[in-house]
């Protein structure tokens, strides 16, 4: 039986639905393969001649562009949705209602984030509406397996570094599944706060982040209203909760610096960001940055997803952060640890993600209404490429392909 929030059960309540509210136990009985899966796919260690690239995950369109990391020229787009009639079909009425109250919310999101297993052979997509995760293999490009979550949206994921491990924010239930990379069955589930959004492993490995961001729908007036807005800390090993933090706005994308005792991450309705002390459990500082003459004329209710800023990147050396500044159409390249602006950049419409290049020279910032990918240099703060990829991308993230797969895209 599928899972719900409250939130989740009182828009499902306007249609006249009522979703089961079963146990928070581990379960694997939504974990089963899709029926087309191609079998469990055994993840084996990275070979040698891997490329360097950037999947885009275009979210109205259900594709993910392939950009080489070295040229910035897409590779090529493939089709992650080729089977969204059948899950559609597929659909009992809670699970259509529940997708068209999501549909309302959220758009026509159909791709959230994207992974790579480490020999650069199956991709994992969270796709968000219908709401699963798949692994495909990118030589064949055939379905491995479907994991199908307890809720009704599947947001943020992130891999484990040894590819052993997929978590993926499982949002109306307020929970994070994790799942085996091989097999895509669930292997264990933690709590989170209210609408888990992103999932980060800290910079060695031993930590794992989860963030909240309350329940979205509602206006900022009703911010106290939207449920827990917390940073969840998880043993990656055993996937037990081992701390929380609380926060007065939801926490959106952040980056952790290898010591494990900072954060900068933006929160909901700020436009800025702010350095978190992991240690003492308090913001240190807040940065405000400038509002564009759009942002300051755009009502917090229409923030998407109450975020003003989303997106944030540590170049490689630690010493920059690149900002999106979604509301306001520019990138901020600041300075670290000082944290003072070297440049605004206007870079283009909804700037919706930021990622650093695998080199750390450069800072990746999708534009959401532009369909486009902005390149910045971390040095200097130019735009050294525009590079178009699909509809509405927002999740970027850094892979490594094999040569078949490669060669096998469209």
């Amino acid at each position: 039986m599928r899972k719900t929030s409250l939130a989740t059960t009182l828009l499902l309540g306007a249609l006249a639905v009522a979703p089961s509210t079963a146990s928070a136990a581990p379960s694997t009985a939504s974990a089963a393969p899709s029926t087309a899966s191609a079998g469990p796919y055994t993840v084996s260690a990275a070979p040698a001649a891997l490329r360097e690239v950037l999947l885009v995950g275009n979210a109205y369109g259900g594709t993910v562009s392939f950009v080489d990391e070295r040229t910035f020229e897409v590779l090529g787009t493939l089709d992650v949705i080729p089977d969204l009639q059948q899950r559609l079909d597929e659909m009992n009425l809670v699970e259509r209602a529940a997708y068209e109250v999501v549909r309302a919310e959220n758009g026509d999101k159909l791709v959230d984030d994207v992974a790579v297993s480490p020999d650069g052979r199956i991709m994992y997509v969270s796709r968000s509406n219908l709401p699963d995760v798949v692994a495909i293999d990118l030589v064949t490009h055939q379905q491995v397996w479907r994991f199908e979550l307890e809720g009704f949206h599947a947001d943020h994921m992130a891999i484990s570094p040894d590819g052993s491990r997929i978590i993926v924010s499982d949002t109306t239930v307020n929970e994070a599944q994790v799942i085996n990379a091989a097999t895509g069955q669930e292997v264990a589930e933690f709590p989170t706060g209210a609408y888990p959004h992103a999932n980060d492993y800290s910079p060695d490995g031993t930590r794992l982040y989860n963030s909240s961001i309350g329940a979205v729908s509602l206006p900022r007036w009703l911010e106290w209203a939207k449920g827990a807005k917390r940073l969840t800390v998880v043993d990656p090993r055993t996937f037990q909760v081992t701390r929380t933090y609380e926060f007065e706005h939801g926490v959106r994308p952040a980056v952790f610096t290898p010591d494990n005792r900072t954060m900068y991450a933006q929160l909901s309705y700020l436009n800025g960001l702010v350095e978190y002390d992991l240690v003492a459990g308090r913001i240190v500082r807040t940065v405000n940055l400038p509002y564009s003459e759009e942002g300051q004329a755009t009502d917090p209710d229409d923030y998407p997803g109450n975020s003003a800023h989303h997106g944030i990147a540590m170049s490689g050396d630690g010493t920059k952060l690149c900002v999106a500044g979604t509301i306001d159409d520019y990138a901020a390249i600041l300075d670290r640890p000082a944290l003072t602006t070297q440049r605004i950049v206007p870079v283009g419409d909804i700037p919706y993600w930021a990622q650093s290049s695998f080199d750390g020279r450069y800072c990746y910032v999708t534009l959401s209404g532009d369909d486009e990918m902005a390149v910045l240099s971390y040095a200097t703060g130019d735009v050294v490429a525009r590079v178009p990829v699909g509809d509405f991308p927002q999740r970027e993230r850094n892979a490594k392909l094999s040569p078949e797969a490669i060669a096998a895209l469209p």
